[in-house]
C-alpha cells in the first residue's frame, strides 16, 4: 500500500512539472524569474572569461617581458663575444705576421752559420794542410834511428801515429 501511494505520489509530480513546463512563457512570473537569472549568469561566466584571459594576457605579457630582456641580454654578450673575437683575430693576424719574420730571419741565420761552418771547415784545412806540409818537411829530413829489437812496439807504434798523423 505504501509503494502504491509514492507512486501516486511520483505520477502526480511528473504531470505537475508537465504542466508547468507546457505553461512556461517568457512572460510569466517564473519565466521572468528564469531569464533573469540566466542573464545574471551570463554576465557573471563573460566577467569570469575576461579575468581569466586578463590573468593570462597578464602571465603572458610577463613571460614575454622576461623573455625581451634575456634576449637582449644574449644580444650583449653576443656581441661582447663578437668584439673578443675580433681582438682575438687580430692578435693571431699580428703572431703570424711576426712568426713569417721570425722565420725570415731564422732562414738568415741559418744560412750565415752555414757560410761560417764552411768558412772555418776551409780555413781550418788550410791550416791542417799547412801544418801537415810542414810536418813532413820536417820529418822528411829525419834519418830514422835504428830500432833496438825490444823496442819494435814502440817503433810499430810510432809509424802508426805518424800514419795516422798525415791522413788528417
Amino acid at each position: 500500500m505504501k509503494n502504491l501511494v509514492e507512486e501516486k505520489d511520483k505520477k502526480v509530480k511528473e504531470l505537475q512539472d508537465n504542466i508547468n513546463a507546457i505553461n512556461f512563457t517568457p512572460n510569466s512570473k517564473m519565466g521572468k524569474m528564469l531569464i533573469a537569472r540566466c542573464k545574471t549568469l551570463q554576465e557573471e561566466n563573460e566577467e569570469i572569461g575576461n579575468q581569466a584571459s586578463e590573468g593570462k594576457i597578464k602571465e603572458m605579457s610577463m613571460k614575454l617581458a622576461l623573455q625581451k630582456s634575456r634576449n637582449a641580454e644574449l644580444v650583449n654578450q653576443f656581441e661582447g663575444v663578437c668584439k673578443h673575437i675580433e681582438v682575438l683575430t687580430s692578435d693571431v693576424e699580428r703572431s703570424n705576421e711576426t712568426i713569417v719574420i721570425l722565420r725570415e730571419k731564422l732562414k738568415e741565420r741559418d744560412a750565415e752559420i752555414n757560410r761560417l761552418k764552411l768558412r772555418l771547415e776551409l780555413q781550418h784545412g788550410n791550416a791542417v794542410e799547412e801544418e801537415e806540409e810542414e810536418m813532413t818537411d820536417a820529418y822528411a829530413n829525419v834519418e830514422p834511428e835504428p830500432v833496438p829489437p825490444e823496442s819494435e812496439d814502440l817503433a810499430l807504434t810510432d809509424q802508426v801515429f805518424m800514419q795516422l798523423l798525415f791522413s788528417l
